[in-house]
């Protein structure tokens, strides 16, 4: 199987991703994030690295599907190469930060991509308001996150809630984290778990977390 676990930056999508990694013995697959070479330079001037960043970006997402492929277990992946283009890749030409030139030959070169790529067997979005997002992000404290601009966040959230309501047609599991703490809360978790399982398993009623 192919788990993907979708939200914003800060939402909590690479810790739940480990912890549900663990406890179901899946492989965990993670972005390309502390070594990607575009991603301090993005942030610091994003209208001109963007194009770079997220060609890079598509090109790890792209390889990671066909990595997942090949596999014969259950892998569970940290962003999915959807949101890639449908949030981040959108947003970013909303904004002005890529051209009409360079969004352009990014779509042509994920549509060709689209004719191999199949739905995860679940996505789980992590569903989180913005105050939430940036207290997550200050505290985690990676330097080149703290100078991302308010606006591009709420751009991003907004551009999750249209890809998953309206765009994305695969199975998924939208899990609202404002109020939780499934890092030290063992009850939090454990409703996660729930609603997991009667997605994949059938083995108990979803309920609303």
């Amino acid at each position: 199987m192919h788990i993907a676990v979708a939200g914003n930056i800060g939402s909590g999508k690479t810790t739940l991703t480990t912890m549900l990694a663990k406890q179901y013995g899946w492989e965990p697959r993670f972005e390309a994030v502390d070594y990607n070479p575009y991603l301090e330079d993005y942030y610091k001037d994003i209208p001109r690295w963007s194009f770079a960043l997220e060609v890079y970006f598509l090109k790890q997402r792209f390889k990671d599907i066909l990595d997942i492929r090949r596999t014969d277990h259950t892998v569970i992946q940290d962003r999915s190469i959807f949101e890639g283009v449908y949030v981040f890749t959108a947003t970013n030409k909303a904004m002005g930060n890529m051209s009409d030139r360079d969004f352009d030959t990014y779509m042509e070169l994920f549509e060709q991509m689209m004719e191999i790529v199949e739905y995860p067997d679940l996505m789980i979005y992590l569903r989180s308001e913005l105050p939430h997002l940036v207290e997550n992000i200050q505290k985690r404290g990676r330097d080149y996150e703290q100078t991302i601009p308010l606006e591009y966040l709420s751009n991003l959230n907004e551009r999750y809630e249209d890809f998953i309501f309206n765009k994305y047609k695969g199975r998924k599991l939208v899990v609202e984290v404002d109020e939780l703490d499934f890092l030290h809360n063992p009850k939090d978790f454990a409703g996660i778990l729930d609603r997991v399982d009667s997605q994949l398993f059938g083995l108990f009623s979803p309920h609303e977390l």
